[in-house]
């Protein structure tokens, strides 16, 4: 079986996590942590990244470091991971969900500035396969409400030569296993705004000043805020720096397993028999995701089943979180056609550095079969 997604461990990562046990230091904010965020400061200009245990976490810090109370509104793309929407429902906001675009999952700016009133506090994008959504337009709708970048599958990825993550007031990155540079669980906030930077600290300190404490700026550290427990461990740094030191490798395998699919299925989007990755041209590739777009739910299960029967697994992808057991009561009643149709017919490819080119071969072969059967 050519499984969906293997995780990359590279030659390092064994090395640096001994060296984690053997230096006594296994809490967060040790030598490893450090070394991440002089990484994303030195490659990618970041002033204030904070590694977190989870993107989860990272947008749950951003819902309160925005003060979102009950009542406020957020705007969510329907088609996303329910953390996106989970982080600011645990602080009592009212989801308004709005749809994709025709030509990508990513979210649709018009359905953004029909959604906003003035109860709106926040906008949460989602740069869905690490593919920028378009920032300005959505920054000039957004006026003075505040962007969060939901920025998980979109490490090394740019909008107009900027790094996502840097162009609202908070961005959020996910190391899971299933991401391009992982650490196992973890994630990344980066606060683009210096009023919130203390107040970061303190939030993912447990709601203390306990890092001011360790810098001598106070006598005595205690409770000061609300917060919670937000930081990795050394082990979970230690494995992200291993990756981030083959940053370049692993993209670079990626990229060229995403080019020879496209090559290899291009054709099938110029009869029409399916819808492959629409890149604008004021986005970047990062090679997080390679998806088809199927003309129904049932041309998509008949697919999936078809390569799991020749040893290839391919997923389907999220369901619109509109429809879902927990909010469809909750739902205004609004149709979101493209983030159902998403929901219908996306199906993701294998796609990580250990993929051989005889795979990405006969996961090519097997889905160009499937449709030629199908003329």
């Amino acid at each position: 079986m050519i499984e969906f997604n293997i995780p990359y461990v590279g030659p390092r990562a064994e090395e640096y996590l001994i060296d984690t046990l053997s230096r006594k230091k296994l809490s967060g904010d040790g030598f490893y942590t450090e070394a991440c965020s002089s990484f994303f400061s030195a490659h990618y200009g970041i002033e204030k990244g904070l590694l977190t245990t989870s993107c989860t976490d990272a947008l749950e810090m951003s819902a309160i470091l925005l003060g979102i109370e009950p009542g406020d509104e957020v705007i969510v793309p329907s088609f996303t991971f329910v953390s996106t929407a989970n982080a600011f429902a645990l602080r009592g906001a009212k989801l308004v969900f709005v749809d994709s675009s025709d030509e990508n999952p990513n979210i649709c700016v018009k359905s953004i500035a029909e959604a906003i009133s003035e109860k709106t506090k926040a906008i949460v994008v989602v740069h869905y396969a690490g593919i920028a959504c378009d920032m300005d337009e959505i920054l000039v709708i957004a006026k003075d409400i505040p962007v969060i970048e939901d920025a998980a599958q979109a490490i090394d990825s740019f909008y107009k030569g900027k790094l996502l993550g840097t162009l609202g007031k908070f961005g959020t990155y996910s190391f899971h296993e299933t991401k391009n540079i992982i650490s196992g669980e973890g994630g990344m906030l980066t606060v683009n705004d210096s009023e919130y930077f203390e107040r970061s600290d303190i939030i993912r300190e447990k709601g203390t000043n306990r890092k001011q404490f360790f810098k001598g700026e106070v006598d005595k550290y205690g409770w000061v805020d609300i917060g919670s427990s937000f930081l990795p461990s050394e082990l979970n740094a230690a494995l992200l720096l291993s990756q981030l030191e083959e940053l370049k490798e692993i993209q670079a395998r990626r990229v060229a397993i995403w080019k020879k699919y496209l090559n290899g299925l291009k054709h099938l989007k110029q009869s029409n028999s399916l819808g492959l990755p629409f890149l604008p041209s004021y986005a970047t590739n990062n090679a997080h995701m390679f998806y088809l777009l199927c003309n129904s739910r049932t041309e998509r299960d008949d697919l999936i089943a078809h390569c799991k029967k020749n040893e290839v697994k391919i997923v389907f992808h999220y369901s619109s979180l509109h429809q879902s057991d927990y909010f469809k009561s909750k739902h205004d009643g609004r149709e979101l056609p493209n983030s159902d149709r998403y929901t219908d017919t996306l199906v993701r490819l294998p796609l990580y550095p250990d993929l051989s080119d005889e795979e990405v071969k006969k996961v090519i072969s097997t889905i160009k079969f499937f449709y030629q059967k199908r003329l």
